[in-house]
């Protein structure tokens, strides 16, 4: 039996490592993915701070599933998540949209868990992480997305509520997509 990669995308401030942590605590069977990321890390991350010379190391040796830049910035998917889907496992990982093709190029599932919220929401999230300032967050928020793959197994859930409403609704579709 296969597992598969559960992406979550969603823009900045969504609540994408948020949801994969109440996720996660709720199945336990769920593993979740540590990335790799060319900057300090925080608490709220499953996330390996590398230098950029050691990311590219990492990279060209082959430690990574996936890898890609976003906004200045590389991350990586280890390489052993491929080897854990493979053997049945379902693994849970904040992903760039632009790089679910590649994802469901190189994972024999991927079900995708896209999330939403009001502007104003993301605006104030943004805002409490003290990452940017507020011109770069108003460039964040005017951005748009790149459409999901054609044949994707998209879950669309609104982030902006309570968490606990955006967990059972994200629970109730992962069970049905496994049962298919």
């Amino acid at each position: 039996m296969t597992g598969r990669l559960i992406a979550v995308v969603g823009p900045s401030g969504v609540g994408k490592d948020t949801l994969i942590r109440a996720l996660v605590a709720a199945r336990p069977e769920i593993s979740e993915v540590r990335r790799s990321i060319t900057r300090p890390t925080d608490a709220h991350e499953a996330c390996l701070s590398l230098s950029r010379a050691e990311f590219a190391r990492q990279r060209d040796a082959g430690g990574f599933a996936l890898s890609w830049e976003a906004h200045g910035l590389y991350y990586g998917v280890p390489a052993d998540v491929l080897t854990r889907v493979q053997a049945g496992q379902d693994v849970i990982a904040n992903l760039s949209r632009a790089l679910l093709p590649a994802a469901m190029l190189t994972f024999p599932r991927v079900s995708i868990l896209s999330l939403t919220a009001a502007p104003e929401v993301l605006a104030e999230r943004l805002g409490a992480r003290g990452r940017e300032a507020a011109a770069e967050i108003a460039r964040r928020l005017a951005r748009g997305a790149p459409p999901m793959p054609e044949g994707a197994e998209v879950i669309t859930i609104d982030n902006g509520g309570p968490l606990e409403a955006s967990v059972a609704t994200a629970l109730a579709a992962l069970t049905r997509q496994a049962s298919l």
